[in-house]
Order: structure tokens, then C-alpha cells, then sequence
């Protein structure tokens, strides 16, 4: 089996995050509307510099946009939230613990989309726990 097993590409892992989503909590993905979910292999220069990152593998995921907490009715037109998940440092994360690779994916999905709530730590584990 590993002598043709292969690291997912951008695509499949994206796939794999879009398919984890699905299986989350109905009541939660339903707050999700207009949410974006893409994988990209590392983050950009301009986030690590934004994070204060040492280096390229730091970051497995990313928040992008405006939370729900600090959204308002008269809000203007702008651009959707996003969440990010690094396929490259989420590789390398998975190599180096005992989780399979879809567990540490669905487990970064969670807590980048709580960013968007503003959940806190306690709330993202009991969602995960619930997703299974």
C-alpha cells in the first residue's frame, strides 16, 4: 500500500476539506453561508510577516475576513470570509504525530471557521467531538 501512496495535491486536499465540512454539525454549517474554504501550500509572505511567523510552517490554517462578532446590519459591501488550510505545513504536522491526515484536517477547518464565530477553544472541541 505505501509503495504507491502519494501526498494529496492542492485539489484533492481541498476536496477532502470540502467533504469534512459536509460531515460537521448541520446547525453549524448552516451559520457558515458565503463562508470559502481553499488550500493553497503555504501561507503568503505578507501573512507570515502579519502572524509574526518563524517560518513557512507555522501556520496549518488561516481566518480571513470579518468574524461574525464584529459584523454588522449596516455593514458595506465587501469581500467574503475565507479560510485557509496549508496543505504543506499541514503535511508535515501529519508526519510527524499519530492522527490520520483527515482528523488534522477537519481538526484546523474547525477552529479557523470558530475564528469566525468567535468561539472559544472549549466550543471548537465539542463541535469536533459531535463531527466525530
Amino acid at each position: 500500500m505505501w509503495t504507491t501512496a502519494k501526498a494529496p495535491s492542492l485539489a484533492e486536499m481541498e476536496a477532502m476539506a470540502h467533504e469534512i465540512f459536509e460531515r460537521l454539525p448541520p446547525t453549524f454549517r448552516a451559520l457558515c453561508e458565503g463562508l470559502i474554504i481553499r488550500v493553497d501550500d503555504f501561507p503568503t509572505n505578507e501573512v507570515l510577516d502579519e502572524m509574526d511567523a518563524e517560518s513557512e510552517f507555522d501556520l496549518l490554517g488561516l481566518f480571513h475576513g470579518i468574524g461574525l462578532p464584529q459584523q454588522s446590519h449596516g455593514d458595506v459591501a465587501r469581500l467574503p470570509n475565507l479560510v485557509w488550510l496549508y496543505r504543506r505545513p499541514i503535511l508535515d504536522y501529519w508526519a510527524e504525530h499519530d492522527e490520520t491526515l483527515g482528523h488534522i484536517v477537519r481538526h484546523v477547518l474547525i477552529h479557523e471557521i470558530g475564528h469566525h464565530f468567535g468561539l472559544s477553544d472549549a466550543d471548537m472541541e465539542a463541535i469536533e467531538a459531535d463531527a466525530g
